[in-house]
């Protein structure tokens, strides 16, 4: 299909507002256009309530903030969210609205995690940050008000690159049970450049200069980019994963390597629910102030983690 002509609009605008000449964007500049482009986000959750607090990290206190929709039992589901923003940008603050529509639409206590960014914290700062926070949920789940047999892990973008790894890493070690990871527009893959990343390098929302910038400031030299906890599309060990839910979008640069993910998953006997979002851009399910796709997509999310939780 046709880039959806709201986004098209939306790419238009952004073109016009940025410079002809794209350089490396400060790790500053990154932050503020990642904060500026979370504005756009309309999502309801008039239930929700919400509490602050800090969970024990490898390298010191992790801030995080609960979220608890009215349709929460005693005991409902988990979910731990990681937000996007390339591992470089974002935090709880940036993404309080989409994880609030998560816990309204899924009906989870969701637990969104302030994790380590680069470039004053590199690999594997954040990957560590995401499996300790998990475990910890699952350990302090009683007290959150979370059952801790019914734990979904997720993220959007880099975050969704995070959750993939940690029910990787967890799937390799016994005491943590996660029934399901939720991927919107993961990025899973520095290893190699897919058709998409080529095909969308400019002026689809987020392009290559940025990806490049973002890489660069995460990952230490001379690490291996094919190493699954940097590129989780490129771990051989997959059976037994959780059920997974992507949503990807068809003029993503990520889009081949989501896409890709879910079909080895599915081959190594994973359940699988995958949507490539016809005519969507990347970080589309967050911008509902533009977007209805936007709006539509969270509520199917919702839809897929009921029923994966409820199982």
């Amino acid at each position: 299909m046709p880039l959806d002509p709201l986004a098209k609009r939306l790419l238009t605008m952004m073109a016009a507002a940025g410079s002809q000449a794209r350089s490396r964007p400060s790790v500053e500049a990154r932050r503020q256009s990642l904060a500026k482009l979370m504005q756009f986000v309309r999502a309801d959750a008039p239930d929700v309530t919400t509490s602050d607090g800090v969970l024990p990290g490898p390298a010191g206190a992790l801030p995080y903030r609960l979220y608890s929709p009215a349709s929460a039992g005693e005991h409902a589901p988990g979910f731990v969210f990681f937000h996007g923003g390339g591992l470089v940008a974002g935090s709880i603050a940036t993404h309080d609205r989409i994880a609030a529509a998560l816990a309204h639409a899924t009906g989870c206590r969701l637990v969104s995690v302030d994790y380590r960014l680069a470039p004053e914290h590199q690999f594997p700062a954040a990957v560590d940050d995401a499996i300790a926070a998990t475990e910890w949920v699952a350990r302090e789940a009683a007290s959150l008000g979370i059952d801790a047999e019914r734990l979904v892990v997720g993220g959007d973008s880099a975050g969704a690159t995070l959750a993939a790894i940690v029910c990787q890493e967890a799937a390799q070690s016994a005491g943590l049970s996660i029934v399901a990871q939720c991927l919107i527009c993961p990025v899973l893959d520095f290893e190699e450049t897919s058709p998409s990343r080529e095909e969308f390098a400019e002026g689809h929302l987020i392009d290559r200069v940025t990806i490049e910038a973002d890489l660069a400031d995460y990952l230490p030299e001379g690490l291996d980019a094919a190493d699954p906890r940097i590129s989780p599309l490129r771990a051989t060990r997959l059976a037994g994963l959780p059920t997974a839910i992507i949503h990807t979008a068809e003029f993503d640069p990520m889009r081949d390597e989501g896409n890709a993910y879910a079909r080895k998953l599915l081959a190594a006997g994973v359940a699988v629910e995958h949507v490539c979002h016809d005519g969507m851009v990347h970080n589309f399910h967050a911008m509902g102030a533009i977007l209805p796709q936007a709006q539509l997509v969270l509520s199917q999310i919702g839809e897929q983690v009921r029923r994966a939780v409820e199982k």
